[in-house]
């Protein structure tokens, strides 16, 4: 399967439903299935920076050190790239639209840059 790397909070955001678009640097062309891995990654000042968001929206976030990270934690359909978009969660140069956000058990292993390959089972009845 297919995998992108998203640093805490935001990988949980993503797979909770609550956040529909990632902001990227670069456009892609891909549809279809991702896994979100959680980079191994976070600082407080990120964690505050979504957690300041978080309340504005009405989203409740789990505590810093609740979010698991350093592997695979849910999966989404990505359905479109975009320049620009009325969504709160929009702030980047691209925004890839994601839809079916399902958090799966964890599955610790290393992320990479860019869209990667990874072995990964996805039980569609989970």
């Amino acid at each position: 399967m297919k995998a992108l790397s998203v640093r805490q909070p935001w990988a949980w955001l993503i797979v909770h439903r609550h956040k529909p678009i990632e902001n990227r640097s670069w456009k892609t062309g891909y549809r279809g299935d991702l896994l979100i891995h959680a980079s191994q990654g976070m600082t407080k000042d990120e964690y505050a920076e979504a957690l300041s968001l978080c309340n504005k929206l009405g989203v409740e976030l789990p505590e810093f050190s609740a979010l698991e990270r350093g592997g695979v934690v849910g999966r989404v359909t990505v359905t479109g790239c975009v320049d620009e978009s009325d969504s709160p969660w929009f702030s980047g140069k691209y925004g890839w639209e994601m839809s079916e956000a399902t958090p799966l058990p964890f599955m610790p292993c290393k992320g990479r840059l860019s869209i990667f390959d990874i072995d990964y089972q996805v039980n569609t009845n989970v």
